[in-house]
């Protein structure tokens, strides 16, 4: 009986195996995640004190085998040898009773040798757990070359309700009913060496290469957002995201389960000023025990508007508190910090006019019109379940209400948006006069979808001449936007907002791209931002946009002469971010400050279109915080496996931050730079706070300013000369003219030097004279000289 439950359970986890196999396949195309570094629960697993710690495996009467220890090893000056098999499940074993539990996932690597030269070419080895009785469940295997040292690995799950009194790991050949008539086949001697078992951290850090460089989209890669809102305030848009990432867990496979945005409670923020460098600011704690608004559950589908209130410039947030309500809370900036000033929900069902029964109360969009007054839209759902057309088409689930001068409260009631297979995400804009309110059209409702409307998941719009609409059917004017599955395989919901910036409109969505390159195609719901460029037609309306990868044109260069926050990317590859106390040095000391790390070698950031001058830049700051010894930071142009031109060792104390600083040749123009990671394998390198180059100092100069002008008193012709000292030195400045010559000693700052030289003749042609300052500038001396031209001059 034993067995026979062996055997069965042998097949079960080789069809896991395969199905498993094939997964890891199209994940490690794209390095997903990886097992963060846990604790080795294995006594003496690389053998180096003999046979301390293991046994043979005796889980049947007939279990047998001989170990001893060899110094044929994979590692280390030890292994151990297994002899004389009477089964196959006779092997190596340890008791991990005590040490492992229920429920917990654990990572499993060990290595395995045989050399029996009758034995066949390949041979399958298996690591096993065995609970007690007749529960053995095989959580690891390789097939390996025979006289070659192969690779036992795999992550198992011990189901929640099993019981781990007796827990004990071996390692076996496929389990056979009658090994000893082909010994050399199911009882062949092996080797076994560095065995481990530590418990399973999958890291949330996206190791795919989720955006491709020269790419715009998706606008981030080492995290997820979605819905995301753009505000615009002094030459930076800011975008606000519902944070998927928080329920970003992948498991042993690199695959995340589904997202189902229960437990977001988070807004992920990013901002940039070219479209292309993008700074992650972090997450914002909005609902929650944690969270600047603890009343609620959940934070969805963030917008951002500001208003100068009672003489104050605030920031108000509002975010959907699941599908119930929808809340606000304040800011002193773009990125906080945040408070909460309502005390409570601002749109709930007790809000006049806002909700009928069928509706959802959540997705705000905030609109301020140019005479202070400001709007709110909201809703969504409407499905009621009849499968009717008129339901379909018409649910009129969305509202739209005017909000007080403090923008923390309403103002008359609710009134109803009739937009034509309307769903969710609504969202109000302005422009030459008109109002525009685009959302989601629904995915049908069960009944007929009007032809003559949205097509389905779109992004629709309607067209107004007041914020308050009415918005009706009439007003019905076209897509913007189709499902993102039209673009990019993967559907699902869909969401958008309209900026403004230099004078171009852009056009916010989000899809499931960097999920899709993560696991090599599927999907679980995690959605990630994206720009396009919004243009119109002459009468207004809008021209569809198409949802693509190369996104929009950097809009300008970045200037390297100034701090940049390390978390500031335009692609990258491997890395996470986190927040550390303090406040930015970019962005001040109220804002949160953000950290590279999880950087590993072969990981590396990058920063597009750098405008490094005509003067160019002799060296590069970073500001490091080492964790392993040997790390190093590369700095190359325009590809990461370009020429490096600088390397800044990080080697100063290990956890204590530090600014290390490498010399640059003269590096002048545009150009993308990467920043690529190298130290030791496996290791934990460093974290990486901020970027600083350094310019090129030009030359020191006495600085004047200098005129020359020809006059005539009465018949004789003069040639006046005058030279303002600009500098912060005194200067000796001397005035060489064609008439003559004069020297100015210690003229001070802001003073001038000047002469009227007689020609003595009626007449003066045109020419120039030279002008020489000398001073000493920073301990040294310094001349420099001007020309000024003068004009002809014919005196009577």
């Amino acid at each position: 009986m034993l067995k026979r439950v062996r055997k069965s359970a042998l097949r079960r986890v080789a069809a896991a195996a395969m199905t498993g196999a094939l997964l890891a396949t199209a994940v490690a195309a794209t390095s997903g995640p990886v097992q963060a570094a846990g604790q080795n629960i294995i006594v003496n697993g690389g053998f180096e004190d003999g046979l301390s710690g293991w046994f043979v495996n005796n889980g049947n009467s007939t279990d047998g085998a001989t170990l001893s220890p060899t110094t044929d090893a994979y590692a280390g000056s030890s292994a151990v040898l297994v002899t004389n098999r009477k089964t196959t499940g006779s092997g190596p074993m340890q008791d991990l009773s005590g040490k492992v539990q229920a429920g917990k996932t654990y990572a499993i690597t060990a290595r395995v040798k045989y050399e029996n030269p009758s034995s066949p070419a390949t041979k399958q080895f298996f690591a096993t757990m065995h609970y007690g009785g007749s529960t053995y469940t095989n959580v690891g295997t390789v097939t390996v070359a025979r006289g070659q040292w192969g690779l036992i690995q795999g992550t198992f799950t011990i189901p929640a309700g099993q019981s781990v009194t007796t827990a004990r790991l071996f390692v076996e050949t496929p389990w056979t009913s009658d090994p000893a008539s082909a010994p050399n086949t199911h009882l062949m001697d092996f080797k076994v060496d560095d065995v481990s078992v530590s418990e399973f951290t999958p890291s949330t850090t996206i190791e795919a290469l989720g955006k491709n460089p020269g790419e715009g989209n998706p606008l981030i890669s080492h995290k997820f957002g979605a819905d995301g809102n753009a505000f615009v305030h002094d030459g930076r848009v800011y975008i606000y995201m519902t944070n998927d990432t928080q329920e970003y867990k992948p498991g042993p496979t690199g695959v995340s389960s589904t997202n189902t945005y229960a437990s977001i409670n988070t807004i992920t923020v990013i901002s940039s000023d070219d479209l292309m460098n993008w700074v992650d600011h972090g997450e914002i704690p909005v609902a929650g025990p944690s969270g600047v608004a603890r009343y609620a559950g959940n934070s969805w589908a963030p917008a951002m508007e500001r208003k100068v209130v009672d003489g104050k410039e605030k920031f108000f947030l509002y975010f959907a508190n699941s599908g119930g309500s929808s809340g606000v809370i304040v800011g002193d900036s773009p990125v906080g910090p945040w408070r909460d000033e309502r005390g409570s929900l601002l749109i709930t069902s007790a809000t006049p006019g806002a909700s009928d029964g069928k509706n959802w109360l959540f997705d705000p969009g905030v609109f301020v019109d140019d005479d202070g007054q400001s709007y709110l839209v909201f809703g969504g759902g409407g499905d009621d379940g009849t499968r009717s057309a008129e339901n379909t088409n018409h649910p009129k689930s969305t509202r739209v209400i005017r909000l007080g001068d403090d923008m923390i409260s309403t103002k008359g009631s609710a009134e109803v948006i009739d937009a034509p297979l309307v769903f969710e995400a609504g969202h109000l804009f302005k422009r030459d006069g008109k109002y525009y309110y685009s959302y989601s059209s629904n995915f049908g409702f069960g009944g007929t979808v009007d032809p003559n409307g949205p097509p389905t998941g779109a992004i629709a719009y309607l067209m107004a001449d007041s914020p308050m609409g009415p918005w009706t059917p009439e007003t019905y004017k076209g897509i913007i936007f189709k499902n993102p599955g039209t673009y990019f395989g993967a559907g699902g919901n869909n969401h958008q907002s309209v900026f403004q910036l230099d004078g171009q409109y852009y056009f916010t969505y989000h899809a499931q791209t960097l999920n899709s390159r993560i696991t090599g195609g599927a999907t679980q719901g995690f959605r990630s931002p994206h720009l396009a460029k919004l243009d119109f037609n002459a009468d207004g309306t809008i021209k569809e946009v198409r949802g693509d990868y190369k996104g929009v044109e950097q809009i300008r260069a970045l200037d390297p002469y100034r701090v940049i926050e390390a978390e500031t990317i335009a692609w990258q590859q491997g890395i996470a971010t986190k927040k550390v106390d303090g406040g930015s040095e970019e962005f001040g000391a109220q804002a949160p400050n953000l950290v590279v790390h999880d950087v590993d070698n072969g990981d590396w950031t990058s920063l597009a279109k750098v405008d490094f001058g005509t003067a160019g830049a002799t060296g590069v700051t970073a500001k490091v915080r080492p964790l392993a010894a040997g790390g190093k930071i590369e700095v190359r142009l325009d590809g990461r496996t370009s020429p490096v031109v600088a390397t800044i060792p990080v080697d100063a104390p290990l956890g204590e931050w530090t600014k290390l600083s490498a010399t640059l040749d003269g590096v002048k123009g545009v150009h993308d730079v990467y920043f690529t990671y190298a130290g030791p394998e496996g290791a934990d390198l460093f974290e990486i706070d901020s970027w600083a180059f350094a310019a090129e100092q030009s030359s020191p100069e006495v600085k004047l300013t200098v005129t020359a002008s020809s006059r005539c008193i009465g018949a004789s012709a003069y040639l006046a000369v005058t030279a303002v000292n600009d500098g912060d030195a005194p200067a000796t400045i001397t005035l060489t003219t064609p008439y003559g010559t004069r020297t100015v000693a210690d003229v001070a700052p802001g003073k001038q030097a000047y002469q009227s030289f007689n020609t003595r003749t009626a007449q003066i042609a045109a020419g120039k004279v030279t002008v020489t300052g000398a001073a000493t500038i920073g301990g040294k001396q310094v001349t420099t000289s001007y020309d000024a031209a003068y004009n002809a001059a014919a005196c009577r």
